[in-house]
């Protein structure tokens, strides 16, 4: 059998022109080739033979299809969520958004949360994670998103807690059957000019559907924004993500519907979040 070790230095090699972490990329498909932990692979790495199926997932990658999408799960908020061609990968810099809610519950904890456009469940779950008296729902216009969606909630036990609905916020009347009013509302729209440049990675396997909203990325805001008033109690407030160069666009937006927007910072210092109160 190939030895273990030069088996993952070729790997690596093979995958610096696609990846940033490529070292990290191949310890996960060999661990996922395995069926073992990215921790028991480096743990017993001499005592291990290298699997048959590891070259196919190994051109997977080189072919620029996303390590979520080949081994089925990225973590989000330190909890497990299962993805696919269907959803959004969740992203580091979404977090923000959960962490703001935690900083706010700290004063006024949700009693019923609503997540616009959940895609793989991971921000309505996260956030039902650190709420455990909340409930929330989740809507999305995706029946294959909200299956994965169900799926995750029931891995992280929090099923009972939550509820899916398929809904398109482009129909006439769409809020009318969410129910609520409710306390948080999160959101990840699609916010991605239809002219942007994305990287192989986004452009050829995440669902443009989730992804672009017109020539200036804006169309969802447009639907969204108007349409809290009717889905927000009186004191409650809704954390949007936004693109880098969107806040100021989509706070004019806000603003012209009587809201106080707060603007918040990504990982990378980018602007990534507005408050709406």
């Amino acid at each position: 059998m190939a030895d273990m070790a030069a088996t993952l230095r070729a790997a690596a090699q093979a995958l610096q022109a696609v990846s940033e972490t490529p070292r990290l990329d191949a310890e996960l498909l060999m661990a996922h080739a395995l069926d073992l932990s990215r921790q028991d692979l480096l743990l017993d790495l001499l005592k291990l033979d290298v699997p048959n199926g590891f070259s196919a997932l190994l051109e997977r990658r080189k072919a620029h299809e996303p390590i979520a999408h080949i081994i089925g799960e990225r973590e989000f908020w330190s909890l497990p969520f299962q993805v696919s061609c269907d959803v959004l990968i969740p992203r580091p810099d979404s977090e923000i958004l959960i962490e703001t809610a935690v900083h706010i519950g700290e004063d006024r904890a949700p009693s019923l949360i609503l997540d616009l456009g959940t895609g793989s469940g991971a921000l309505l779950l996260a956030a039902l994670s650190e709420f455990p008296e909340a409930n929330g729902l989740g809507i999305d216009a995706s029946a294959d998103a909200l299956a994965m969606a169900h799926n995750n909630a029931d891995q992280l036990g929090l099923s009972d807690r939550t509820r899916f609905l398929l809904q398109d916020w482009t129909e006439p009347g769409w809020t009318q059957s969410l129910g609520g009013p409710f306390d948080l509302i999160l959101a990840n729209p699609p916010y991605v000019s239809t002219d942007a440049q994305l990287s192989r990675e986004v452009a050829d396997f995440e669902p443009h559907e989730a992804l672009f909203a017109g020539a200036h990325g804006m169309d969802d805001y447009h639907i969204i924004i108007p349409a809290l008033d009717a889905l927000l109690v009186d004191k409650g407030m809704a954390l949007l993500e936004i693109g880098f160069d969107q806040a100021e666009k989509v706070t004019k937006l806000a603003e012209k519907h009587r809201y106080t927007v707060e603007c918040k910072q990504d990982l990378a210092g980018n602007d990534r979040l507005l408050i709406l109160r």
